[in-house]
């Protein structure tokens, strides 16, 4: 375990702010909207900001609040969080996050899972926060050899748990963070005594029964669901198919790899007219730039190659079913990506206890709505005791 701090040399930031100023922008066609991907100007004026408001060296200095840590695990340097908890009784829990985001998503939830007295909860509610970043993504090292699925992440957890002393935790998380959490309470059954997770993917079955007694609400998320695979997922075919080729503009134009994420923040949070309305700027720009200086929009991609590039594995990796010997809880938020209908969700995890549905936030819960999301993981874990 060797303790890390982010320290960007300066010339980093140098080179990126004069590639910003350098992009070759392309055209619009009028009066579009987002209906063909995101707006000209609002790239311009986020870019803008990128370059001459954001504050990197204030992002940075919060996250190295945050004791941080890598270590090598199956020839990849993980790393990763250790916060942990004043309560000695604390409960172990390891958040895990999806593409595109990181683990700086958490940073928002960690001061109230971790010290829960100070912020609306009981010493009961305590847990030790472990956050890595996938191999790939941040600052963990890319793999240099194929085979790194969300099978082979999952071990790699089973393995920072254990290396960290932890016999008894809890596992969450979300987009990728999901199959990787499912994966590791199935490698690890004898230590993980619960699984939370705030998106669960749960295919349409095939017997039309299953349609007929549908409520207006879940006929609106599956009618949903089929729109998104439709109009939604073509960012997934070309990452599951052709990350090295993506990766060549985005690793080249921070401007590119600006528009790529942020046109996800747009379509898969609780916002309206533009990402800022869910989440914050600065912790979007925040997320941008960790990929950015880490070059990592071509190794981040290669999971979804790895893990879903065909489509019966990728059914297999998200849809289970999931024979866990443990409870499951799953929280869900309206404007999520993934939308689920709960009797679709029940044969998938036949250990699911708890099950919530909120008015607000989408995909990236931790961030949009941190007080609903801590509140869950509390609620949920509260039943496993």
């Amino acid at each position: 375990m060797r303790p890390f701090r982010i320290e960007t040399p300066q010339a980093e930031i140098d080179e990126l702010h004069r590639r910003i100023a350098a992009t070759r922008w392309p055209g619009e066609l009028p009066d579009v909207g987002w209906d063909r991907g995101i707006p000209l100007g609002y790239v311009r004026e986020l870019a803008d900001y990128w370059r001459n408001g954001f504050d990197w060296r204030a992002a940075e200095d919060r996250l190295n609040r945050y004791p941080q840590f890598l270590t090598e695990i199956d020839g990849v340097d993980v790393h990763f969080m250790h916060v942990r908890s004043p309560e000695p009784n604390a409960t172990p829990l390891i958040l895990t996050h999806g593409w595109p985001g990181s683990f700086a998503e958490f940073v928002d939830v960690i001061e109230p899972l971790t010290n829960p007295t100070a912020h609306g909860g009981e010493a009961r509610d305590a847990f030790h926060v472990v956050v890595p970043s996938i191999p790939g993504y941040g600052y963990s090292g890319a793999p240099a050899e194929a085979g790194w699925n969300t099978d082979r992440v999952a071990s790699a957890w089973a393995e920072l748990m254990e290396r960290l002393g932890y016999v008894r935790y809890v596992a969450q998380g979300g987009d990728w963070g999901m199959p990787i959490t499912l994966k590791l309470a199935l490698a690890d059954p004898e230590h993980v005594i619960g699984v939370h997770l705030n998106m669960f993917a749960a295919f349409p079955p095939e017997d039309p029964a299953a349609f007929a007694d549908l409520s207006e609400a879940d006929q609106g998320r599956l009618q949903f669901t089929m729109w998104f695979e439709q109009d939604g997922s073509g960012w997934r075919k070309l990452q599951s198919t052709r990350p090295q080729t993506l990766s060549y503009a985005l690793t080249d134009s921070p401007v590119g790899q600006l528009a790529w994420i942020a046109e996800k923040y747009k379509e898969w949070t609780d916002s309206d007219k533009a990402p800022e309305d869910a989440v914050d700027r600065d912790q979007l720009l925040t997320i941008v730039t960790i990929y950015w200086l880490n070059a990592s929009a071509g190794s981040s991609a290669q999971l979804y190659y790895e893990s879903s590039h065909l489509d019966a594995e990728f059914i297999r990796t998200w849809a289970g079913p999931w024979p866990l010997a443990m409870p499951v809880g799953v929280a869900n938020f309206p404007q999520d990506a993934v939308r689920p209908v709960r009797s679709f969700a029940e044969p998938l995890l036949p250990t699911l206890t708890h099950w919530s549905e909120f008015e607000r936030g989408g995909h990236f819960a931790a961030m949009e709505q941190p007080e609903l999301f801590v509140g869950d993981v509390r609620t949920f874990v509260r039943t496993l005791r």
